[in-house]
Order: C-alpha cells, then structure tokens, then sequence
C-alpha cells in the first residue's frame, strides 16, 4: 500500500517546511496531555511522539534528521524505564555520564522559556501595532467573532493520523483500488470546496474519500495550498476542530510618490 501510494504521488511533490522540531513536538504532546512538564510520563511520550514521526514519513513530509535522532533518545529512555526497577539502579551506575531523562526534561524546560519569551515579545509588538492616535469615531459595526488561531502541522497531522484510523475501521474502504485522483486535482476539489463557504472543517474535506491513498492525496493537497497562502487551517483552541479558510489577501504593495 505505502509504495502504490508513495507513486500515485510522485507526480506533484509537496514541499512543506516543518518550522517546528522535535522539542516543539514534545511540548505539544505534553500540552495535550494536560500535565507538568517534570510529571510527563517519558514511555508513553515516547510512542506518542514515534507515531507522530510514523505518519509524517507516511505522508512523505520533509522531516529533519533531528526528528530522528530524539526518536532514538525516547526509544533509549524507553527502554531503560520498561527494566525492572533494580536493573534500573544498576543500569545507572554503569553509565558514564547524565541520566537521559532529566538531561531531556532541562532541554525541554529551557526551550519553553525561550518559546513563552518569545510569544510575550511578539504579543508585545502586537499591541503597539494597535496604538493610533484619537480619530474621530468610527461608526458602530458588529461585534468581531471570537479569536481563533493558527493549527500548527502537529495539528494537521493529528488530525488526519485521526481521520486515518477512523477510515481503517469502515467496511467501504477499498483497500485495492484504481489510482484515481492526483494532488493538483485535489487542490482544484479544495479550491472549488472552500470558494463560497465561509468555513470548511477538516473531517468535512475527507467524507467521500474511497481509500487511504485518497485520504492521503488530499491531505497533500491541503499543505500545499497552506504553503501557498491560499488556504488556513484555524482552531478556535487548543486542539480543538480544525476549520479551514480562504486565506485574506495579501495587502497591496504602498505606491511610491510621485517626484516633484
């Protein structure tokens, strides 16, 4: 399945960049879960952040060699949690060195500083952007609707990793297949979708797929369009349903004076 996948899409090669990396991962996961940072179950966050990794590959994302390695330092802890608990001492004491875990745990403690300075400095220039000075009173208009904000890839990818295995469990789903769709005429399909809705949610794009390669083949669709700025992916919070929309217009270029 993966290979007749992998060359349905050969045709139209999605370049995504993932801005995140693998301790953006880890914090994501450890939000999601709901707990501290020094509480975090590391065994069950290590297959969590393996299966992430798993269904990036499978999608044929673009995944950074660092990826890789925090996936053999999670397997690494892994493995020395699931030992017995004397093995566990001994085990300590004849590694040079710090212990992993805690090494891991400082690693991702200080990338959150600098991850919650750097929101505070953004949300910092965000308020000024909206300083003006006294203007005459601007007409009365509806009340704006709640904020929402921007799905990151983890998102993305936890979203249709969900849609995957729902498929997987449906009786319908063809599982040999003639290829039928390809991503340049999916992106038309999302175009066409999402052209006089005002909002699309995500299971919505994925409702007639007839096979995963289907599934997948939109999912592409859908991260070229984001990388493109056409479309975005918005959630009104944290983890919660992904709606996607037309990208605003980018705002036109200011024009140069006229020389006197």
């Amino acid at each position: 399945m993966g290979a007749r996948i992998k060359r349905s899409m050969s045709e139209y090669k999605v370049q995504f960049e993932v801005f995140e990396g693998p301790l953006d991962l880890l914090l994501y996961l450890i939000k999601k879960e709901e707990v501290d940072i020094y509480e975090v179950n590391l065994t069950r966050l290590a297959t969590q952040f393996i299966e992430y990794v798993e269904v990036m590959r499978m999608l044929d994302l673009e995944i950074a060699g660092e990826f890789l390695v925090m996936a053999s330092t999670l397997m690494y802890i892994k493995s020395r949690e699931l030992l017995p608990k004397d093995q566990q001492v001994e085990n300590t004491e004849e590694d040079d060195g710090e212990d992993p875990r805690w090494e891991l745990i400082r690693q991702l403690v200080a990338y959150k500083k600098f991850k919650d300075a750097a929101a505070l400095l953004q949300a910092r220039e965000a308020e000024q952007e909206n300083i003006f000075p006294r203007l005459p009173v601007p007409p009365e208009t509806a009340a704006p609707a709640g904020r929402r904000q921007e799905a990151s890839i983890f998102d993305l990818v936890n979203a249709v990793s969900a849609v995957l295995k729902r498929a997987g469990k449906r009786d319908d789903l063809r599982e040999i297949f003639e290829d039928r769709w390809t991503v340049s005429e999916k992106i038309e399909a999302l175009l066409k979708l999402t052209a006089d809705a005002a909002a699309v949610t995500f299971g919505r794009l994925f409702e007639e797929a007839a096979s995963r390669a289907e599934i997948i083949c939109t999912f592409l669709a859908l991260l070229e369009l984001i990388r493109l700025k056409q479309l975005i992916c918005v959630q009104s919070e944290d983890f919660g349903e992904i709606e996607i929309l037309r990208a605003p217009p980018a705002p036109a270029p200011a024009q140069e004076a006229a020389p006197n």
